[in-house]
């Protein structure tokens, strides 16, 4: 039985792919599950209207991605944190507090594109990569200065 994937499937294929698979599998857990579409000549063609769309989709996204990047190129994030004597930090500056400043400064970022290149215990200037997509990443510079 040829069907076409809906989702990436471990050990089957990935999404938009057609694949053959034995039919049982395909008509009693694929197709229920909305993972699959049984690969006629009706849903090949909405196979290769809906790649496109996707594409446009991902294309458009990935734009939006590269003009955030290039806002947030040259600019310079100031994190407060509490610190001791020695200008240690009490704990660290984590990504989360990075995505806080961020939308304070009117930025929306999810926290878990942000990394760290090194653990922020001290006060100082730091180094942070954001991943907005596999094509697009942005160096953000961090101002870290006690509270």
């Amino acid at each position: 039985m040829q069907i076409i994937l809906l989702k990436d499937m471990d050990n089957l294929g990935e999404k938009h792919e057609v694949v053959k698979v034995k039919p049982g599998y395909g008509r009693n857990y694929l197709i229920p599950q909305g993972i699959a579409l049984l690969a006629n000549d009706t849903n090949l063609r909405r196979l290769a209207e809906m790649k496109r769309q996707e594409e446009a989709r991902e294309n458009k996204k990935v734009n939006d991605y590269r003009q955030l990047a290039d806002q947030l190129q040259g600019l310079v994030l100031k994190i407060g944190a509490k610190v001791g004597a020695t200008d240690k930090i009490f704990g660290s500056v984590t990504n989360i507090q990075i995505a806080h400043a961020l939308k304070d400064r009117g930025f929306e970022v999810e926290r878990k594109k942000i990394h760290l290149d090194e653990e922020i215990k001290t006060t100082g200037n730091f180094t942070a990569t954001i991943d907005f997509h596999k094509d697009v990443q942005c160096k953000l510079n961090l101002e870290v200065v006690a509270e």
